[in-house]
């Protein structure tokens, strides 16, 4: 049993507030409440801390990161899909991301924003009061060192998306502390490094029981590598990548599709997963359960409980780029002529998808209920993406090439530590391994809500001739502050062009 699942990532707002509210004082009280939950009478045991930890892991099932928000960022707003849907008005918030042209009332940018300065708060509440409480020591380290990491990884989301955004590190006690300007990327970067370096230190290499899923030790350096892969600190991102990789114990399967099966959730090419859980019989995007099973699936078809809406739909450009024989594609898309659970195949057209094409890795179908929702997780960080970024930052030496090559044998079903046909082989010149390197996270990780985030870091989001197509703005490397958070906090600047 997991976190998420044992505890369904309980202790939400209320935590946040109490923690908000915690300055305020107390002396209009006559004695403290004891029927209630209150800043006063919580913070105290070991169970306190357990939940008010899981409470900031709550917000990476939401539709403000993996269930609604990231998918639309990291995949409709870049050249991997089409926003898809029944037409019309049908998802206008993901087809203003899919035309450039996007309000600063987006739902989509409000939600992310949102849900990461909530999960902010949670931590930030979390490292105030746990080192004070009378815990067990390695529980209290343990508390401290998931709160980091999940800081760490909301501040990540926020400077990549909008760019300078307001650091907070500690729980405001006024108004004035809340409405502070947006801070400098690099400074925001910063604390990021220092957030998961303290992680490290404080998260166990692994879990047992009913916390496997918790952060580790080893998703802290992963996500650390990949902090530095984007401020293109390519020397420090290959060490904590090799380090991943020499030390977590994690392995690649065999087979590409194992890593996007429930069965196999948390499994051994995992270093961290949003976790959840199905349950639900009604439309939600705010958990417990993923809702990509039914937004994905093939529009109007029955393979999904409530038929399938049809979203982010895969382009042609993408699709047509799988080199044959890629094993990723059966595991990753669906195409006209695919065979449904029911035995019927996938029509050459479907509303919304004129060329029959459809994310399939995130399907799992009716599974024998008519549950609305998917308790299939999301991968955040996979060992694969540590040989691709030990790739990227060593270049085509010897040991750069067999990283890459690792993930290319198992895309193409062959034996992962033996040489093939399909090596990039040596003697290709920097530039071009880069390139190579970069193609090769593109399909790899397709779908898994990162790839705008990868075309902004590499300086190819503005030279795409398919989102140049599409009216792409030099602007559109960054995101617009919500125009909510504007109206209630009058020292955050607009970013240029919206």
């Amino acid at each position: 049993m997991l976190p998420t699942k044992k505890y369904k990532y309980v202790c939400g707002a209320w935590l946040l507030t109490l923690g908000l509210l915690s300055s305020c004082g107390e002396e209009f009280l006559a004695e403290s409440p004891t029927d209630q939950v209150t800043d006063a009478n919580f913070y105290k045991t070991a169970t306190d801390a357990i939940q008010a930890t899981n409470a900031v892991y709550g917000e990476l099932i939401t539709a403000g990161q993996y269930n609604a928000a990231l998918w639309g960022v990291g995949d409709i707003f870049s050249d991997l899909s089409n926003t898809g849907g029944g037409g019309g008005g049908d998802g206008i918030e993901y087809q203003q991301l899919d035309n450039f042209n996007i309000p600063t009332t987006n739902p989509v940018v409000n939600r992310l924003w949102g849900s990461c300065y909530v999960g902010i708060g949670r931590a930030n509440i979390v490292l105030q009061k746990v080192p004070a409480m009378s815990i067990d020591p390695a529980l209290q380290k343990r508390c401290l060192g998931e709160a980091q990491f999940l800081r760490a990884k909301y501040y990540f989301d926020l400077v990549r998306a909008y760019g300078d955004v307001p650091l907070l590190t500690t729980p405001p006690a006024t108004l004035a502390e809340v409405n502070v300007p947006r801070t400098p990327a690099a400074q925001v970067y910063a604390q990021i490094e220092k957030d998961l370096t303290d992680a490290i230190g404080n998260l166990p290499p692994s879990y047992s029981g009913d916390d496997i899923g918790r952060a580790t030790k080893w998703a802290a350096t992963g996500l650390l590598a990949k902090v530095y892969l984007t401020e293109n600190k390519m020397t420090e991102a290959g060490q904590r990548a090799r380090e991943v990789i020499s030390g977590s114990g994690k392995a690649l399967w065999d087979n590409y599709a194992d890593n996007f099966k429930v069965a196999n959730e948390n499994g051994k090419e995992s270093l961290f997963e949003a976790q959840f859980i199905s349950g639900r019989n009604q439309y939600t995007q705010d958990g417990p359960g993923f809702s990509g099973n039914e937004f994905f699936g093939p529009r109007g078809q029955g393979i999904v409980p409530q038929g399938g809406y049809g979203f982010n739909i895969p382009e042609p450009d993408f699709v047509a780029g799988y080199e044959a024989g890629d094993l990723r594609r059966d595991a990753t898309i669906w195409k006209p002529g695919d065979v449904y659970p029911d035995g019927r195949t996938q029509p050459a057209s479907l509303p919304g998808s004129p060329n029959g094409y459809g994310v399939k890795k995130w399907f799992v179908g009716k599974a024998n209920t008519n549950i609305w929702d998917s308790e299939l997780n999301i991968p955040v960080l996979r060992l694969a993406e540590m040989y691709l970024i030990q790739a990227e930052a060593e270049g085509p030496t010897a040991t750069g090439l067999e990283a890459i090559n690792k993930v290319r044998r198992r895309a193409f079903g062959l034996p992962i530590n033996t040489a093939s046909a399909k090596d990039i082989a040596a003697g290709i010149s920097a530039a071009a391994f880069k390139t190579a390197v970069i193609r090769e996270r593109k399909y790899e990780l397709a779908f898994e809500m990162d790839r705008w985030f990868d075309m902004k870091r590499t300086g190819t989001l503005l030279t795409s001739p398919q989102l140049i197509a599409k009216g792409i703005k030099p602007f559109n490397v960054v995101l617009p502050i919500p125009q909510t958070e504007r109206d209630l906090n009058p020292n955050l600047a607009q970013n240029p062009g919206y």
